[in-house]
């Protein structure tokens, strides 16, 4: 009696811990899904500055390649998360289709919008449901950062379609572990989403 007893007790904590291993499998497919997302918004933006260059809308440009590189770190957080998890990364081969910079910014702004609206936010709840920490946290300084590049680009097609766009900011600070931006003279003295020191942000004026 006592061995069957043991031999069941054995079974019921495989089969718990076997579950348990398993119970991140959606937060895998999310963070890959993210993980191409965010490299294709960083080819479209390194594309969108350039387009922006010939039109000689330099802020808008340098707007751009600031951004681009933000997602470009969104994308390599969560490739760090992804392999952490005994996982790979897809290839990714994005396919840009430029077109004017008016309407390159209206795709940004769309791209922008489903992810802080729709995609991260459904990402980050099963994060968190399957006590995957690690891709809860890369996909929240994913989103918080998403929603500053969002208000960036409906700044920058206001001034486009008022003829104003040499108002908008010249310079942007970028923090080079969680991709957040400040587009101000001075940031802060350390990133406000993961605390790195400012003397370590990325600037981005040309």
């Amino acid at each position: 009696m006592k061995k069957i007893f043991v031999i069941s007790l054995a079974l019921v904590l495989f089969t718990g811990l076997w579950s348990f291993v398993g119970t991140a499998d959606k937060t895998i497919e999310n963070l890959k899904a993210a993980f191409i997302g965010e490299s294709t918004a960083s080819a479209k933006y390194a594309a969108f500055a350039e387009q922006a260059k010939k039109e000689g809308l330099i802020q808008i440009a340098i707007m751009f390649s600031a951004t681009s590189k933000a997602e470009s770190i969104h994308a390599n957080n969560h490739k760090t998360v992804l392999e952490k998890m005994g996982a790979k990364a897809d290839p990714v081969k994005p396919e840009v289709k430029l077109k004017s910079t008016k309407e390159n910014i209206q795709d940004a702004i769309n791209g922008e919008s489903y992810e802080i609206s729709t995609m991260y936010p459904g990402f980050i709840t099963t994060a968190k449901a399957e006590n995957a920490n690690d891709a809860s946290k890369s996909m929240r300084w994913a989103m918080e950062t998403e929603k500053k590049h969002l208000t960036m680009y409906q700044s920058a097609l206001n001034a486009l379609n008022s003829g104003n766009v040499k108002t908008l900011p010249k310079l942007y600070w970028l923090c080079p572990k969680c991709g957040n931006i400040y587009n101000e003279a001075k940031p802060e003295s350390s990133c406000s989403f993961c605390s790195t020191a400012s003397n370590r942000f990325i600037k981005f004026d040309k």
